[in-house]
């Protein structure tokens, strides 16, 4: 059986700065066909949204799809709330694991798997900001020992 394709459409660098990502979850979304037509021209932002569980139904809110050129009143508010689509075990444990302080649901990112446009969520507790300094120090030193061994190289 062959692997499908995935294309990455939009990424969220910022949630692996801000959050600790305990588990991902892949989810489908509920589009019109617009907003297809402006994903696959890559016109996406998740950088701003999050994802909230009601009525035992998943939403993403804040996620920026741009208005698609030749839509005309086809169109849809860019920042509209978008269902996602899981299974409803699914939701449930995600609703229980939220209930449990300091989780959220955060985009990751959004891509193309085959023809349909999926979303990958992360469980992720929020990073203090002396996590963050911890972060940054370790990827200043690997930067370091990386160029340290390259000059190191050259030099023989």
């Amino acid at each position: 059986m062959e692997k499908e394709a995935i294309k990455l459409i939009s990424n969220n660098k910022k949630a692996y700065h801000d959050y600790f990502v305990e588990d991902k979850f892949e989810a489908g979304i509920e589009l019109v066909g617009t907003e297809v037509k402006s994903l696959r021209l890559g016109k996406c932002s998740v950088k701003e949204s999050y994802v909230r569980i009601r009525n035992g139904q998943i939403y993403i809110l804040g996620m920026n799809i741009s208005p698609y050129e030749k839509g005309n009143i086809f169109n849809k508010d860019p920042l509209r709330e978008r269902r996602l689509l899981m299974h409803r075990s699914e939701i449930r444990k995600l609703e229980g694991k939220i209930a449990q302080q300091g989780y959220t649901l955060v985009p990751l990112q959004v891509y193309f798997k085959g023809s349909l446009v999926k979303v990958e969520i992360g469980l992720c507790r929020g990073k203090k900001l002396y996590d963050k300094r911890e972060d940054i120090a370790k990827k200043d030193q690997k930067r370091e020992a990386a160029r340290d061994f390259k000059i190191n190289n050259l030099q023989v």
